[in-house]
């Protein structure tokens, strides 16, 4: 572990310094000294969707905010490191640093102007480094802390770059309805919690064969689907219902008077 040089910045300098006095064994707080890597990286999990959250909602304001909460996870993880003996901020900022030039050597190194394209760089560059670390597989390096449909993604990705996939989407949409069958004709919970995760995949597996971003889709549908639950739950109240009360095809019509406003 190398040493921490005072940052550059003083504003990084006082949030290094507090972090530092928050997890002072004796005069620290008492949360804060308690907290392991295990225990904080939940947290991390969570800012890191609040700040593509403020970007959905493009509020540059409330992103400023997020993007220092993310900044203090990652201060937070690196001082643990440093107090353990394993590598400081610094070493944390470095190493990126170092990783940034070595994936752009167009930028930065000796080859500029070759023909690559970004992808297949980037790609080559990624591969090199699982490599360098001792993967054997193409699967090695998916981190398994990532959200389930984003997960999904990114094995099939690393199956298409050694051929392994459908030529057209005719076959990930039978695949799919395929699945569809499967659930239907489970007869256990164990099965049907298997064949479910098996359409799920499927499922991830049409979305990119169509060449949108499964996350982004959902993302979109989930936002959709919120407008326009509220939007039901509008006009319930402006009518003096309780929505919850009314009957499914009452509250089917209030759905569909929902789309159509949308339509105007």
């Amino acid at each position: 572990m190398t040493a921490s040089p005072s940052p550059s910045s003083p504003s990084l300098a006082r949030l290094l310094a507090i972090m530092a006095r928050l997890r002072d064994p004796k005069t620290g707080c008492e949360w804060d000294v308690a907290q392991t890597f295990t225990t904080i990286a939940p947290y991390t999990i969570e800012e890191a969707y609040e700040v593509a959250d403020a970007i959905e909602r493009d509020d540059m304001a409330d992103l400023r905010e997020e993007l220092g909460d993310l900044l203090l996870q990652v201060v937070f993880h690196a001082r643990m490191a440093e107090e353990a003996g394993h590598f400081s901020f610094d070493d944390v900022a470095a190493g990126i640093a170092a990783k940034m030039e070595k994936r752009h050597p167009h930028i930065f190194g000796d080859e500029a102007g070759q023909d690559w394209s970004r992808e297949t760089r980037w790609e080559a560059q990624k591969a090199s480094e699982r490599e360098a670390k001792g993967a054997t597989s193409a699967m090695d390096g998916v981190a398994q802390a990532l959200p389930a449909l984003m997960r999904a993604e990114k094995l099939q990705k690393r199956a298409v770059r050694q051929g392994f996939d459908w030529p057209d989407t005719e076959g990930p949409v039978a695949k799919l309805a395929e699945e569809v069958q499967e659930l239907a004709e489970a007869t256990s919970e164990a099965e049907r919690i298997e064949e479910a995760g098996d359409l799920l995949f499927a499922a991830v597996n049409v979305t990119r064969a169509y060449g949108v971003a499964p996350e982004e889709a959902l993302r979109a549908a989930n936002a959709k689907f919120e407008r326009r639950y509220r939007g039901m739950e509008a006009i319930a109240d402006r009518q003096g219902q309780d929505f919850a009360a009314l009957s499914l095809d009452e509250q089917e019509a209030l759905w569909q008077e929902v789309k159509r406003g949308e339509k105007v």
